[in-house]
């Protein structure tokens, strides 16, 4: 068979099945917005990356989720690096990747391991937002199932961006269980606010849940969100800023996962997982039928 190849990868996995799943394309040279929009459907994966102008330390690659494309993303690029990895460089231990995405260049390092791959991305320093004041935040809560009793006390919503602007909503452990999204209009409230999606924070805990915005489908492990979650507990002295953060993601999905963050020397955070291998295999679609 010959044809562009696709890759199902697990990343921020324990294993072969389990953190979250991704799709992963090469040689998408020439396919049109549409054609990744309606395979990223048929995945039916949280989101879908695909790779084009591959060279020996990077691609372009456009992530997309099944509603939209999206400038930035977390798991994506991981997954993505270790694909390449794997495709482009197997016998190297270690290699250094750039992905031009629409947000702009990410660095990722990657590290073969027994089975799989260790990959970590440079997301840059974080962007703090304004503290949201509690009635900016009610209409957020009423979508969220949530009321202002949920809330963590002594902490602040506020958005936080390192790529993606997140509303990050600090609650009490037990209001995880009862977050749900209700609603059509959470994304234009979140707009208000300067942000593309929200998460509920257990920042005692460093545990999180995230959706899209109609709720359809909850995310889980959202690279993107890790480094805003980790940025927001180095702000608010919750964690050390010369100890890696571990954060914990997908119980409520039946996939948990286990996210790094460490923030380096010049403020970056620096997020990390493994990328488990789970599916290789090529395109029947003709390549003609994907070119804009």
């Amino acid at each position: 068979m010959t044809g562009p190849s696709y890759f199902h990868v697990d990343v921020f996995a324990a294993g072969p099945l389990s953190g979250n799943g991704l799709a992963v394309f090469l040689d998408t040279d020439g396919w049109s917005a549409a054609a990744m929009q309606r395979i990223t459907q048929e995945m039916r994966q949280f989101e879908s990356i695909f790779l084009s102008s591959i060279g020996p330390t990077g691609a372009v690659a456009r992530v997309f989720t099944v509603e939209e494309e999206l400038p930035f993303a977390g798991h994506p690029v991981l997954g993505a690096a270790a694909v390449l990895h794997r495709a482009l460089a197997p016998d190297a231990s270690s290699h250094e990747w750039t992905l031009q995405l629409a947000h702009g260049p990410i660095a990722v390092r990657t590290e073969r391991r027994d089975g799989h791959w260790l990959a970590e991305m440079n997301q840059g320093q974080a962007v703090h937002g304004a503290t949201v004041s509690t009635a900016e935040l009610q209409p957020i809560l009423e979508r969220l199932s949530l009321t202002g009793d949920d809330l963590a006390p002594g902490l602040p919503a506020r958005v936080v961006s390192t790529g993606l602007p997140y509303l990050i909503v600090p609650v009490r452990p037990e209001a995880l269980a009862r977050t749900a999204i209700q609603g059509q209009d959470l994304e234009d409230r979140l707009a208000t606010l300067g942000a593309k999606f929200v998460f509920v924070f257990d920042a005692k805990n460093r545990e999180l849940r995230t959706w899209d915005n109609l709720g359809w489908v909850e995310d889980v492990a959202t690279g993107s969100a890790a480094g805003p979650a980790a940025a927001y507990l180095f702000a608010e002295g919750l964690a050390d800023l010369n100890a890696p953060v571990e954060l914990a993601q997908g119980r409520f999905a039946g996939r948990p996962s286990t996210l790094h963050v460490r923030c380096d020397a010049d403020g970056h955070l620096l997020v990390s997982g493994a990328v488990w291998p789970v599916i290789q295999g090529v395109l029947d679609l003709a390549t003609s039928s994907l070119v804009g």
